[in-house]
């Protein structure tokens, strides 16, 4: 099993040559190096080419690197998109995604390009109609030329597009949150949370890192670099869950149980789904051990 982690994935904005360079420092799991919101219109097109020089000169290590454009009804959009495919980023961030004929668009646009087949396309959920179609968005991940990698809740959006609060404990959108998870999973692509506002408010930012963890997101994204280290820690299988998954993989493997769909381990009985959980925890703790 092969994972590669997304427990933190800082926003870095394009325009900020300084933050560019220190991205290739910190210890995030991913950066999107960004062209859209943190981005002025005056400043759109130095921050396409300092992010197309950033991302060319390498150096980012394991951390993955996302350049986030423009949207497709966007003056930028086309440039955007020619100088991401050419500087070749691990995966290309497009906002406003709200149906699966947009992704279709992206698709066709990057084939025109010529782009690299490792380049991964991930796409901002962040309007009602993207929340209303998450399934289709996310089963478009099943086409045979499909580069869909992942989903990130553009959460701020959500809100102002539907007028919902944002609140302690998100209740108000905990349903759409719950359903792009769920539409990943069918679809075996990722989802990331996404971003909290209050930079001082540290107990409510590891607060939701873990009810995001416990909906099942894959990892979240930041806006500061002192939000990487709770982030990461929460999105990390703690040493006794690993502990515990390495005892479950080790009791499947015996001899005597390598047939059977339930075994029992310290007075608890533990099905064989139990075990493929257990394969995941032990796989995402080795991924992010040879981060270090």
């Amino acid at each position: 099993m092969t994972i590669r982690p997304h427990r933190s994935v800082l926003y870095m904005p394009g325009s900020n040559v300084r933050a560019l360079e220190k991205a290739r420092t910190l210890p995030a799991d991913g950066f999107v190096l960004d062209l859209e919101d943190s981005v002025a219109p005056d400043a759109k097109a130095t921050a396409r080419w300092q992010v197309a020089a950033a991302v060319k000169a390498g150096g980012f290590g394991p951390r993955e690197v996302f350049i986030r454009i423009n949207g497709i009804d966007t003056a930028w959009f086309s440039e955007d998109i020619e100088a991401a495919v050419h500087a070749g980023p691990d995966a290309i961030l497009v906002p406003k995604i709200s149906t699966p004929q947009q992704l279709e668009l992206i698709g066709q646009r990057l084939l025109a390009l010529h782009a690299d087949t490792r380049i991964r396309v991930w796409a901002m959920i962040e309007t009602p109609l993207a929340i209303v179609n998450a399934a289709a968005l996310a089963a478009h991940a099943r086409g045979p030329q499909s580069r869909l990698g992942g989903f990130v809740m553009g959460t701020n959006d959500l809100a102002k597009e539907t007028r919902a609060r944002i609140v302690a404990g998100r209740a108000p959108m905990m349903a759409w949150l719950s359903t792009c998870v769920l539409a990943a999973r069918t679809y075996g692509i990722d989802v990331l949370d996404g971003v909290y506002n209050n930079l001082a408010d540290a107990e409510g930012f590891l607060r939701e890192c873990v009810e995001a963890r416990d909906l099942g997101f894959d990892g979240k994204t930041v806006i500061h670099p002192n939000q990487i280290a709770p982030c990461n820690e929460v999105f990390s299988p703690a040493p006794e869950e690993v502990a515990e998954a390495r005892k479950i993989i080790a009791a499947f493997a015996l001899p005597e149980n390598q047939t059977k769909g339930v075994v029992q381990i310290d007075g608890r009985m533990v099905e064989r789904l139990h075990a493929e959980m257990a394969q995941r925890v032990v796989a995402l703790t080795d991924a992010i051990a040879g981060r270090a």
